[in-house]
């Protein structure tokens, strides 16, 4: 079987998408998609990504790791399947997709893909770290000399080591640069690497940072390896609501591959 791919990518963390409507796409053949997110032996992404259908909403994303394995919710790769669903021509600018960990809401404003993210209510604060789930679980550490940081050793020790071990957590480095601006790293479990961006890091960054009054704003700047992102939030007793990644998602090209 020949399959019909499309890379994207949102501030360089990049992706391979199939439109898996009509089920030709066996979604148990983990091994190949790890071969072809392979950067050497395949076509190389962070990450592949089925567009389904679903009941209940316009469409479904089915993410995958590079490894191959069936992960949780990555704000990044739901910004790209928005715009890979707005290319097939299955939205317009505004949607409601499954996801794994729930409905999304999302739109797109001149190529700018808003993405809707779950609400967060607990914010584990420890002495040199905070840890929270947005979709995925994030270590967020502050440092000093970001652009230094030997992302990858330090990130793989934490991610494995207390209390992750085996089940692992991202690891995001964090560095103030202004009152609403950081500088963001992110160690990614399942690429066991540093990526360019990941889009539920830099969503626990910017609630961290509020959580702990280094900023007063309810948007944050993010910068990445890969580029510039937003986060958009409103705060109540609850915790935190209403959450938005904001950023560009490109499609790079097209190609097909054997199955």
């Amino acid at each position: 079987m020949t399959m019909t791919f499309y890379k994207y990518q949102g501030t360089g963390n990049d992706f391979i998408i199939a439109d898996n409507r009509l089920q030709q796409i066996d979604k148990n053949n983990t091994k190949r998609i790890a071969e072809l997110c392979d950067r050497r032996f395949g076509i190389g992404a962070d990450g592949f990504i089925l567009l389904e259908n679903d009941n209940s909403s316009d469409f479904k994303m089915v993410y995958y790791n590079s490894d191959g394995n069936e992960s949780t919710m990555c704000g990044n790769g739901g910004r790209c399947i928005v715009a890979f669903a707005k290319f097939l021509g299955i939205i317009e600018n505004e949607t409601e997709f499954l996801a794994i960990d729930g409905l999304h809401k999302a739109k797109v404003e001149d190529g700018i893909v808003h993405l809707h993210m779950q609400d967060v209510d607990t914010i584990e604060v420890y002495d040199h770290h905070m840890f929270l789930d947005t979709g995925s679980p994030h270590h967020v550490e502050m440092v000093s000399s970001i652009e230094t940081l030997d992302v990858k050793s330090k990130g793989s020790a934490i991610r494995y080591g207390e209390p992750y071990n085996e089940v692992g957590s991202n690891v995001n480095f964090v560095e103030q640069l202004a009152e609403n601006r950081f500088a963001v790293r992110t160690y990614e479990r399942g690429v066991e690497d540093e990526t360019l961006s990941c889009g539920t890091g830099v969503t626990a960054v910017a609630l961290a940072m509020h959580n702990l009054n280094k900023t007063p704003h309810n948007q944050v700047e993010l910068k990445v390896e890969g580029g510039e992102l937003k986060v958009h939030f409103s705060k109540n007793a609850n915790g935190y609501k209403d959450v938005w990644l904001i950023g560009p998602a490109e499609q790079v090209f097209k190609g097909e591959v054997a199955w």
